[in-house]
Protein backbone atom coordinates (compact mmCIF):
# COMPACT_ATOMS: atom_id res chain seq x y z
CA UNK A 1 0.00 0.00 0.00
CA UNK A 2 1.03 3.58 -0.45
CA UNK A 3 0.90 5.71 2.79
CA UNK A 4 1.44 9.69 2.54
CA UNK A 5 3.64 11.38 5.47
CA UNK A 6 3.05 14.59 6.97
CA UNK A 7 5.77 16.13 4.57
CA UNK A 8 3.51 14.98 1.41
CA UNK A 9 5.69 12.27 0.28
CA UNK A 10 4.37 9.03 -0.72
CA UNK A 11 5.53 5.73 1.28
CA UNK A 12 4.96 2.64 -0.41
CA UNK A 13 4.65 -0.42 1.59
CA UNK A 14 4.47 -3.65 0.01
CA UNK A 15 3.52 -5.21 3.25
CA UNK A 16 2.56 -4.27 6.86
CA UNK A 17 5.94 -3.44 8.50
CA UNK A 18 7.61 -5.70 10.85
CA UNK A 19 11.34 -4.22 10.89
CA UNK A 20 10.61 -0.78 11.98
CA UNK A 21 13.65 1.61 13.02
CA UNK A 22 12.37 4.87 14.53
CA UNK A 23 14.80 7.81 14.54
CA UNK A 24 12.65 10.22 17.45
CA UNK A 25 12.17 9.04 20.94
CA UNK A 26 8.43 10.22 21.24
CA UNK A 27 7.48 8.50 18.69
CA UNK A 28 9.93 5.73 19.21
CA UNK A 29 7.77 5.66 22.64
CA UNK A 30 4.16 5.93 20.63
CA UNK A 31 5.14 2.44 18.64
CA UNK A 32 5.47 0.56 21.86
CA UNK A 33 2.62 2.19 22.98
CA UNK A 34 0.51 0.61 20.41
CA UNK A 35 1.86 -2.63 20.72
CA UNK A 36 4.54 -2.50 18.50
CA UNK A 37 7.22 -3.96 20.67
CA UNK A 38 8.86 -7.27 18.38
CA UNK A 39 8.40 -4.67 15.19
CA UNK A 40 10.93 -2.15 16.83
CA UNK A 41 14.17 -3.32 16.00
CA UNK A 42 16.35 0.13 16.02
CA UNK A 43 16.35 3.14 18.15
CA UNK A 44 18.43 6.41 18.92
CA UNK A 45 20.62 6.71 22.10
CA UNK A 46 18.37 8.90 22.85
CA UNK A 47 15.22 7.19 23.15
CA UNK A 48 14.14 6.12 26.39
CA UNK A 49 11.06 5.31 27.22
CA UNK A 50 10.02 2.30 27.63
CA UNK A 51 13.86 1.83 28.98
CA UNK A 52 13.95 -1.72 29.40
CA UNK A 53 11.94 -2.20 25.92
CA UNK A 54 14.50 0.45 24.32
CA UNK A 55 17.68 -0.99 25.82
CA UNK A 56 16.36 -4.20 24.18
CA UNK A 57 16.85 -2.94 20.62
CA UNK A 58 19.63 -1.50 18.45
CA UNK A 59 21.12 1.55 19.39
CA UNK A 60 21.56 3.52 15.48
CA UNK A 61 22.97 6.37 16.70
CA UNK A 62 21.70 10.07 17.27
CA UNK A 63 18.67 11.97 15.85
CA UNK A 64 20.90 14.04 13.77
CA UNK A 65 23.85 11.61 13.12
CA UNK A 66 22.72 7.81 12.53
CA UNK A 67 24.61 5.08 11.40
CA UNK A 68 24.17 3.78 8.25
CA UNK A 69 25.98 0.91 8.81
CA UNK A 70 23.76 -0.20 11.65
CA UNK A 71 20.30 0.11 9.71
CA UNK A 72 21.43 -1.41 6.46
CA UNK A 73 22.66 -4.55 9.10
CA UNK A 74 18.92 -4.14 10.26
CA UNK A 75 17.53 -4.31 7.10
CA UNK A 76 14.96 -2.33 8.07
CA UNK A 77 11.31 -2.41 6.34
CA UNK A 78 10.09 1.03 7.59
CA UNK A 79 11.90 4.41 9.07
CA UNK A 80 10.22 6.36 11.03
CA UNK A 81 11.63 10.55 11.46
CA UNK A 82 10.73 13.99 12.32
CA UNK A 83 11.21 16.88 9.76
CA UNK A 84 12.78 19.34 12.87
CA UNK A 85 14.59 16.33 14.92
CA UNK A 86 16.03 14.40 12.26
CA UNK A 87 19.06 16.29 9.55
CA UNK A 88 17.52 16.29 6.09
CA UNK A 89 20.35 15.52 4.23
CA UNK A 90 20.69 11.62 6.38
CA UNK A 91 16.51 11.31 5.47
CA UNK A 92 17.22 12.07 1.56
CA UNK A 93 20.07 9.73 2.12
CA UNK A 94 17.78 6.87 3.53
CA UNK A 95 14.80 7.34 1.32
CA UNK A 96 17.09 5.99 -1.64
CA UNK A 97 17.61 2.47 0.22
CA UNK A 98 14.32 2.14 2.48
CA UNK A 99 10.49 3.71 3.09
CA UNK A 100 11.15 6.71 5.00
CA UNK A 101 7.26 8.05 6.75
CA UNK A 102 8.34 11.49 8.10
CA UNK A 103 6.08 13.86 10.70
CA UNK A 104 5.85 17.52 11.33
CA UNK A 105 4.75 18.59 14.33
CA UNK A 106 3.62 22.04 15.60
CA UNK A 107 0.16 22.00 16.90
CA UNK A 108 -1.88 19.36 19.12
CA UNK A 109 -3.52 18.40 15.95
CA UNK A 110 -0.43 17.38 14.20
CA UNK A 111 0.25 14.92 16.44
CA UNK A 112 -3.01 13.33 17.00
CA UNK A 113 -2.99 13.00 13.32
CA UNK A 114 0.08 11.74 13.17
CA UNK A 115 -1.21 9.31 15.93
CA UNK A 116 -3.69 8.19 13.20
CA UNK A 117 -1.21 7.60 10.28
CA UNK A 118 1.39 5.39 12.36
CA UNK A 119 -1.75 3.50 13.12
CA UNK A 120 -3.33 3.09 9.87
CA UNK A 121 1.06 2.24 8.44
CA UNK A 122 0.92 -0.57 11.33
CA UNK A 123 -1.91 -2.01 11.14
CA UNK A 124 -2.83 -1.08 15.08
CA UNK A 125 -5.25 1.62 14.12
CA UNK A 126 -7.65 0.49 16.84
CA UNK A 127 -4.81 1.35 19.32
CA UNK A 128 -4.20 4.40 17.77
CA UNK A 129 -7.43 5.85 17.33
CA UNK A 130 -7.85 4.60 21.43
CA UNK A 131 -5.35 6.75 22.15
CA UNK A 132 -5.85 9.79 20.26
CA UNK A 133 -9.89 9.69 22.02
CA UNK A 134 -8.18 9.62 25.51
CA UNK A 135 -5.57 12.35 24.87
CA UNK A 136 -8.98 14.42 23.02
CA UNK A 137 -11.03 14.15 26.33
CA UNK A 138 -7.66 15.05 28.35
CA UNK A 139 -7.02 17.82 26.63
CA UNK A 140 -10.57 19.03 26.18
CA UNK A 141 -10.89 21.00 29.74
CA UNK A 142 -7.50 22.92 28.96
CA UNK A 143 -8.72 23.68 25.80
CA UNK A 144 -11.97 25.31 27.38
CA UNK A 145 -10.57 26.62 30.20
CA UNK A 146 -11.20 30.51 31.42
CA UNK A 147 -8.57 31.25 33.46
CA UNK A 148 -6.55 34.24 32.84
CA UNK A 149 -3.24 33.55 31.02
CA UNK A 150 0.26 34.07 32.83
CA UNK A 151 3.08 35.53 30.36
CA UNK A 152 5.98 33.33 30.21
CA UNK A 153 9.04 32.38 28.24
CA UNK A 154 10.37 29.07 28.26
CA UNK A 155 14.46 28.92 27.63
CA UNK A 156 15.90 25.43 26.62
CA UNK A 157 19.37 26.27 25.85
CA UNK A 158 22.36 28.51 27.81
CA UNK A 159 25.85 29.80 26.39
CA UNK A 160 24.08 30.99 24.44
CA UNK A 161 20.51 31.51 26.04
CA UNK A 162 17.82 30.24 23.34
CA UNK A 163 14.11 29.86 23.76
CA UNK A 164 11.20 29.14 22.23
CA UNK A 165 9.17 31.22 19.61
CA UNK A 166 6.25 30.88 17.61
CA UNK A 167 5.83 27.90 15.02
CA UNK A 168 6.93 25.34 17.55
CA UNK A 169 4.92 22.35 19.69
CA UNK A 170 6.23 23.74 22.84
CA UNK A 171 4.67 27.29 21.55
CA UNK A 172 1.11 24.82 20.72
CA UNK A 173 1.80 23.09 24.70
CA UNK A 174 2.56 26.24 26.43
CA UNK A 175 -0.76 27.61 25.39
CA UNK A 176 -2.81 25.25 26.19
CA UNK A 177 -0.85 25.25 29.89
CA UNK A 178 -2.06 28.36 30.14
CA UNK A 179 0.71 30.80 29.44
CA UNK A 180 1.21 33.24 26.67
CA UNK A 181 4.84 33.49 25.63
CA UNK A 182 6.09 36.67 25.52
CA UNK A 183 8.58 35.81 22.64
CA UNK A 184 5.78 35.21 20.03
CA UNK A 185 7.15 37.71 17.73
CA UNK A 186 10.08 35.60 17.22
CA UNK A 187 10.43 32.06 15.45
CA UNK A 188 11.19 28.72 16.49
CA UNK A 189 14.21 28.79 18.82
CA UNK A 190 15.75 32.35 18.69
CA UNK A 191 18.89 33.18 21.00
CA UNK A 192 18.07 35.83 23.29
CA UNK A 193 19.38 38.08 26.33
CA UNK A 194 18.70 38.05 29.54
CA UNK A 195 18.44 41.77 28.68
CA UNK A 196 16.07 40.88 26.09
CA UNK A 197 13.89 38.50 28.53
CA UNK A 198 13.53 41.20 31.17
CA UNK A 199 12.26 43.60 29.24
CA UNK A 200 9.95 41.32 27.44
CA UNK A 201 9.33 40.98 31.50
CA UNK A 202 7.58 37.42 31.35
CA UNK A 203 5.57 36.59 34.80
CA UNK A 204 6.93 32.98 34.63
CA UNK A 205 10.30 31.58 32.96
CA UNK A 206 10.16 28.13 32.47
CA UNK A 207 13.58 26.33 32.42
CA UNK A 208 13.32 23.08 30.49
CA UNK A 209 15.14 19.72 31.43
CA UNK A 210 15.97 18.76 28.25
CA UNK A 211 17.94 19.69 25.74
CA UNK A 212 20.00 21.44 28.25
CA UNK A 213 20.20 20.79 31.98
CA UNK A 214 19.57 23.95 33.90
CA UNK A 215 20.81 23.79 37.10
CA UNK A 216 19.89 26.23 40.79
CA UNK A 217 22.52 28.23 40.15
CA UNK A 218 21.11 28.99 36.61
CA UNK A 219 17.78 30.20 38.55
CA UNK A 220 19.68 32.44 40.71
CA UNK A 221 21.32 33.65 36.95
CA UNK A 222 18.07 34.33 35.85
CA UNK A 223 16.80 35.69 39.03
CA UNK A 224 19.52 38.22 39.15
CA UNK A 225 18.44 40.77 36.01
CA UNK A 226 14.55 39.35 35.87
CA UNK A 227 13.96 39.69 39.93
CA UNK A 228 10.47 39.51 39.79
CA UNK A 229 9.73 36.51 37.62
CA UNK A 230 9.11 33.35 39.11
CA UNK A 231 11.78 30.63 37.59
CA UNK A 232 10.63 27.52 37.40
CA UNK A 233 12.11 24.26 36.15
CA UNK A 234 9.34 22.07 34.00
CA UNK A 235 9.82 18.39 32.36
CA UNK A 236 10.82 19.39 28.94
CA UNK A 237 9.58 15.94 28.31
CA UNK A 238 5.88 16.72 28.67
CA UNK A 239 5.88 19.67 26.68
CA UNK A 240 8.09 18.52 23.46
CA UNK A 241 7.13 14.81 23.24
CA UNK A 242 3.81 14.30 20.86
CA UNK A 243 3.25 11.03 21.15
CA UNK A 244 1.90 8.93 23.94
CA UNK A 245 4.02 10.89 26.76
CA UNK A 246 0.84 13.52 26.40
CA UNK A 247 -0.86 11.18 28.41
CA UNK A 248 0.83 12.73 30.98
CA UNK A 249 0.36 16.88 29.81
CA UNK A 250 -2.96 17.54 30.44
CA UNK A 251 -2.56 16.68 34.84
CA UNK A 252 1.10 17.98 34.32
CA UNK A 253 -0.42 21.10 33.23
CA UNK A 254 -2.69 21.71 35.51
CA UNK A 255 -0.58 20.91 38.41
CA UNK A 256 2.12 23.47 37.10
CA UNK A 257 -0.50 25.98 36.25
CA UNK A 258 -2.00 25.67 39.97
CA UNK A 259 1.58 25.92 41.51
CA UNK A 260 2.48 29.19 39.92
CA UNK A 261 -0.72 30.33 40.58
CA UNK A 262 -0.32 30.31 44.19
CA UNK A 263 3.74 31.64 43.78
CA UNK A 264 2.04 35.06 41.91
CA UNK A 265 -0.63 35.34 44.19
Amino acid sequence: MTFTDQLGQAVHLPQPPRRIVSLVPSQTELLFHLGLADSVVGVTKFCVHPKQLCKAKTQIGGTKKVNFEKIAALKPDLIIGNKEENDRSQIEALRKHYPVWMSDIVTLADALDMIKLVGEMTETIANAEALVTELTTSFQPLATNSLSVISAAYLIWRKPWMAVGSGTFIHEMMGLAGFTNVLAAKTRYPVVTLEELAEAAPQVILLSSEPYPFTAQHIAEIHELCPSAVVKQVDGEIFSWYGSRLLLAAPYFANLRSEITATLL
